[in-house]
């Protein structure tokens, strides 16, 4: 991967900083952007928990550990990625906000530039067309926790061509994480799997088939799952969770993709899960932040 040194990743959240923290691990110069500063400052703190916490298992030395972090530049302007070699966007779920960045990103880069997207959802044929380098453009879809988890799901567009996809398959094995290609149908392979279930979980609770522990249970104890389906969805994110239900429900036109209404009534009442201190269970440590 000589020709890619330098990468971009816009979006500081969850996903974002765990992007950004695999890159600079494995050697790349990182430039992590997003609009909001605190957002920054918390990813900075994150990655370098992170970090730490290799350190303390003897998978990283310290000194590797201060070599990624200072590879690590954070900025608000995302004219600061004019030259960097790729770039991953991970910012929230909403195809009109990923298609208008895919625009200036496009106006931003080299052409020779591929652009990335960390969706778990959405099109990536959308996102080539909204750019004039569609042949250049893909999915990246990590898995949370980026740092641990070493699935990539990689996303062909309708115009991606097999050498972007072969560049971004290298830099997997250069990450360290495995990847599998994916046609681009909503949901992908993940959540075209993943999602449904969860969605079902929800039904089951809301129609008193089961309490959300026995619903837990009865998948991590009887299907040796290690999370149970409710607890997963609190940690994805109740608003990820519908978000991604309702790209299935409009892209496949099935029903049995309609969202749960107690998961529309949840993300309605500003109940996200961990990140809020409060879905199928509470989490009095995050609320407290």
């Amino acid at each position: 991967m000589a020709d890619i040194r330098r990468v971009g990743v816009i979006g500081a959240g969850t996903m974002g900083n765990g992007i950004a923290q695999v890159f600079t691990q494995a050697g790349f110069d990182v430039r992590l952007i997003d609009a909001a500063a605190p957002a920054l400052t918390r990813a900075r703190s994150s990655i370098e928990k992170s970090l730490d916490k290799f350190v303390e298992k003897s998978k990283l030395t310290p000194t590797d550990r201060d070599a990624a972090l200072a590879r690590l530049v954070t900025g608000t302007d995302i004219n600061a990625l004019a030259d960097t070699d790729y770039v991953v966007e991970a910012i929230f779920e909403d195809a009109s906000a990923k298609r208008e960045l895919f625009v200036r990103l496009d106006q931003i880069t080299r052409h020779s530039v591929i652009l990335a997207s960390n969706t778990s959802s959405i099109s990536i044929t959308m996102l080539g067309a909204a750019t004039t380098r569609p042949d250049k453009v893909l999915g990246m879809h990590f898995m949370n926790p980026v740092p641990v988890m070493s699935l990539v799901e990689l996303i062909r567009g309708q115009a991606t061509s097999a050498e972007s996809m072969l560049t971004a398959a290298k830099l997997c094995m250069g990450l360290g994480k495995t990847a599998v290609e994916a046609a681009d149908y909503p949901g992908f392979i993940a959540n075209r799997i993943l999602m449904p279930m969860i969605n079902e979980a929800i039904f089951a609770l809301m129609e008193g088939v089961g309490t959300a522990e026995a619903i837990d249970t009865v998948m991590k104890l009887g299907m040796n799952h290690p999370m149970g389906p409710l607890a997963l969805a609190d940690f994805i994110g109740l608003d990820v969770c519908l978000a991604i239900m309702n790209v299935l429900h409009d892209g496949l036109g099935d029903p049995k993709y309609r969202p749960c209404p107690l998961l529309r009534r949840m993300v309605a009442a500003g109940q996200f899960g961990r990140k809020t201190g409060r879905g199928f269970y509470e989490y009095p440590a995050y609320s407290a932040k």
